[in-house]
């Protein structure tokens, strides 16, 4: 029974540097997924958001980068952290 002890608490420590790393995967992600948007979806947005604009308050570049942003806390907790 206590061997299980050890593996187990190897496993939690695993999991939690696996999701400290993937929320810090989302900024960049959104980031890189508006910009790729804004570039090479640009017209397709043109045309199906009515002429609206690729900035405008519905359109998928501004939902990417409202994403990114919304995403930053785990980046600043980071940056703030003494030591680093």
């Amino acid at each position: 029974m206590t061997a299980a002890a050890p593996a187990t608490g190897r496993r939690f420590f695993a999991a939690s540097g696996l999701a400290n790393g993937l929320c810090l995967a989302a900024t960049p992600a959104f980031a890189l997924m508006a910009l790729i948007t804004w570039h090479y979806g640009g017209a397709m947005e043109m045309i199906c958001s009515g002429g609206q604009g690729i900035f405008s308050p519905g359109s998928m570049v501004t939902m990417y980068a409202l994403m990114s942003f919304f995403h930053l806390t785990p980046w600043l907790r980071l940056l703030r952290r003494p030591g680093t």
